[in-house]
């Protein structure tokens, strides 16, 4: 089995607030991160891939086509946006990085496959800070 990672950048803006609790409740739980103002955050994505290389090409994917799938898929839809406001697929949901990174999965788990039978979603990392991130295998 060969694992291959691209990794890609973007910037969005999200608020951590449960609209069943209280201002005060949120504070709490969230402090900075529940402000009504938002904050924002310069994200990293990176994904990574399993398969058994083809033996016409050599690749798992190519990493070219895995980076356009990331872009026209995700990176296009979140960069310099609201996930709370902005973002279809986060509508109605916490803007929590874990949250999030679930439902990238949901988004280009199909479509790799799709595009490179051979090829399965592994693992995605999302950086929200240097101090913080999240990892997720699909389980």
């Amino acid at each position: 089995m060969i694992y291959v990672t691209r990794k890609e950048h973007f910037n969005a803006a999200h608020r951590l607030y449960n609209p069943a609790w209280s201002e005060e409740k949120n504070q709490e739980v969230f402090g900075p991160c529940a402000n009504r103002n938002f904050h924002g955050h310069n994200f990293e994505l990176i994904v990574t891939v399993k398969g058994t290389p083809d033996p016409d090409t050599g690749f798992v994917i190519d990493l070219k086509v895995l980076g356009e799938l990331i872009k026209k898929h995700v990176v296009d839809k979140v960069d310099h946006r609201n996930l709370n406001l902005d973002v279809d697929f986060m509508e109605g949901k916490m803007a929590s990085c874990e949250i999030f990174v679930m439902e990238i999965w949901k988004i280009l788990a199909p479509i790799i496959t799709e595009k490179a039978p051979a090829a399965h979603l592994h693992y995605i990392k999302l950086v929200e800070t240097p101090k913080n991130f999240v990892e997720y295998y699909g389980e």
